[in-house]
């Protein structure tokens, strides 16, 4: 489990100001840092981004996911115990599953601006893409690769460049991403990704046994 320290935190953000990243088509072009999108925060205009919903609207039981693109715990509890719990009660239309993002670095918020880049309809094809390839993308921790490597996934969920250079461009997106975070997570009272709120309860990291006897507590089952 990855925690989140305020004070690290607050040094990140700082640290992301004046990001650049190297798109392969045009040299040097400018990113979205989580700096300058942290300055939505205190803009009481700026419009929260949308949560990310899967399965059906009117389930029994809600389970909100706090996770980061670039925690390995993340990406593990994607790997194994999401797609049971997808299988058994998502599909099933016994749980209602919202993904919120946690941003860590600027690398998480490329990755969530490429996942949202699409669509709904994309989102969690993506999100599943970039959680399985966390090792790959990242790599070796340049900007110009992770962004390189982030587009290529892109491209697999047929997206265009032009698309993602425009969204890793828009700056009133990113400020909408990290603004949802920061009021989400501080009313969730999240510390530690991952995280999950099930019917209103924060819990901390589980194995899929224990995700499961848990609904099925809330199920009545």
């Amino acid at each position: 489990m990855t925690r989140i320290l305020p004070i690290l935190l607050a040094a990140v953000l700082l640290i992301g100001g004046g990001a650049y990243y190297m798109s392969q088509n045009n040299g040097s072009v400018p990113g979205v840092s989580i700096a300058e999108a942290q300055d939505a925060e205190a803009d009481a205009d700026v419009e929260l981004a949308p949560d990310m919903v899967m399965g059906d609207e009117d389930a029994p039981v809600t389970v909100i996911e706090y996770a980061s693109f670039t925690c390995p715990h993340c990406g593990n509890f994607h790997q194994t115990v999401f797609q049971e719990l997808k299988k058994n009660y998502i599909d099933t239309g016994k749980v209602k599953f919202i993904h919120r993002e946690v941003y860590f670095d600027r690398f998480g918020l490329w990755a969530g601006m490429i996942a949202r880049c699409g669509g709904e309809d994309k989102y969690f094809g993506m999100t599943g893409m970039i959680y399985d390839g966390m090792e790959d993308w990242i790599g070796d921790g340049n900007p110009a690769t992770i962004i390189s490597n982030l587009r290529k996934l892109g491209r697999t969920a047929g997206m265009t460049d032009e698309q993602m250079d425009a969204c890793l461009q828009n700056e009133a997106m990113a400020e909408s991403m990290v603004a949802a975070y920061q009021k989400n997570a501080a009313e969730d009272e999240i510390n530690a990704t991952p995280s999950f709120v099930i019917d209103g309860k924060t819990y901390s990291n589980m194995s899929y046994d224990e995700f499961a006897k848990l609904i099925d507590e809330k199920l009545g089952e």
